[in-house]
């Protein structure tokens, strides 16, 4: 799984990962509101790495919590799902709105290996200074260049080069900036 092979998820030490994560969750989603120190300690139990200057707003789901980068002064909004079996890079200043999903894993096309349960990941790259609107869903194996911004409720199949807006589903590229 980290070397970006199939995996199954049934794997010990990976349930050992997921159930850390879990706890972990469960503890940054249930500080108080005004546990502003607590909330921050227990974000940065949970993920790789958070930027200075950085706010994650509860709920937060992961699968693993520790491939997750997020980098300084980046906001993210409520009910972000960042499934994180791939690493997650998300670049400085970046803005990501309520119930965005970033979603690393992969499951094969053909019915028999899928049954065997066997999946994969491809990671996922933000760049600085972009912004995700609400309900954006992000697939495996995508970089959204700096400054881009992707409007609400798009589902980004592909890549999207640095400075522009994209829309739809899937996203297109509406507007160079």
């Amino acid at each position: 799984m980290l070397a970006g092979e199939p995996y199954l998820a049934d794997d010990p030490e990976i349930e050992a990962d997921v159930a850390r994560a879990r706890r972990r969750s469960e503890a940054f989603n249930s500080c108080a509101a005004d546990d502003v120190e607590g909330r921050h300690k227990a974000l940065t139990d949970l993920v790789g790495e958070l930027g200075e200057g950085s706010e994650v707003r509860p709920p937060l789901r992961v699968d693993l919590g520790y491939r997750i980068t997020i980098g300084p002064r980046s906001f993210v909004n409520f009910d972000a799902v960042m499934l994180d079996v791939a690493p997650i890079t998300i670049g400085a200043d970046v803005l990501i709105g309520p119930r965005v999903q970033l979603l690393t894993p992969t499951h094969p096309i053909a019915p028999e290996p899928r049954r065997a349960k066997w999946e994969a990941a491809e990671p996922i790259t933000i760049g600085d200074n972009v912004w995700l609107g609400g309900g954006v869903i992000v697939c495996p194996g995508v970089t959204i260049g700096e400054n881009t911004v992707v409007g609400a409720g798009a589902v980004v199949a592909k890549d999207l080069p640095a400075n522009v807006v994209a829309v739809g589903n899937p996203a297109r590229v509406v507007k160079e900036i």
